[in-house]
């Protein structure tokens, strides 16, 4: 189709504090920093209509292609985002993994919080035997992290 999507570039996640959230994305996650920079061109303060002076931007390579980006707008008022899975607005990001347990395990032990008690098992529809785990980042944005069902 002309003008229709043609492949996956990168996701955006706006942040609070950019060291605090590269620790989880990084440390926590094991995604790869790809670029650290500041962007403070005048076509970012025309594309977002936003009279902002800057926006450090964090890209973290993801696996099989593709970034997640984290924002983090300087010198303008910021306000929290944060909500719960069913109110309308709210995202989240899904990546997977290879052992949803382990990768869970690691994330309570630095601290963070999680939507579940543990993965959980994922027993209907066309994911059945799939396991899956909702992880919280520093800002409240939701992070799935989703085992693929074993193969027949």
């Amino acid at each position: 189709m002309k003008g229709g999507i043609s492949g996956f570039f990168h996701a955006g996640i706006t942040v609070r504090s950019m060291d605090e959230s590269v620790k989880f994305y990084r440390d926590a996650l094991d995604l790869e920093v790809a670029y650290d920079r500041i962007l403070d061109k005048d076509y970012l303060r025309a594309v977002l209509n936003l009279p902002m002076p800057s926006i450090r931007s964090v890209y973290l390579n993801i696996p099989g292609g593709g970034f997640l980006e984290l924002l983090e707008y300087q010198g303008i008022e910021r306000m929290s985002a944060a909500s719960r899975p069913c109110d309308y607005g709210a995202g989240h990001v899904c990546f997977y993994v290879e052992d949803v347990d382990a990768l869970f395990d690691r994330v309570v032990d630095r601290g963070y919080l999680t939507r579940s008690d543990h993965p959980v098992d994922i027993t209907h529809g066309p994911n059945a035997g799939a396991r899956s785990a909702y992880l919280v980042d520093p800002d409240g944005y939701l992070v799935e992290r989703f085992q693929r069902a074993p193969a027949a």
